[in-house]
């Protein structure tokens, strides 16, 4: 049987961490910026971790 290829969307979006878990980015930071507050689109440029369930579908996706 040939390898396994990743989701490449997936692998675009997401990226694992050194303990495992899977590190995504915020939305809500293309357009339509004047509303928002410095506070909450400075918030929006940090990256955080995926709900535990939900992680488990990704690295499906991304097979590690």
């Amino acid at each position: 049987m040939p390898k396994m290829k990743s989701h490449r969307g997936a692998r675009k979006r997401f990226k694992k961490t050194g303990t495992g878990k899977v590190k995504r980015m915020k939305a809500f930071t293309s357009h339509i910026l004047t509303k928002k507050s410095s506070k909450r689109k400075r918030n929006l440029r940090k990256a955080t971790l995926v709900f535990k369930g939900e992680a488990k579908k990704i690295a499906r996706l991304l097979q590690f």
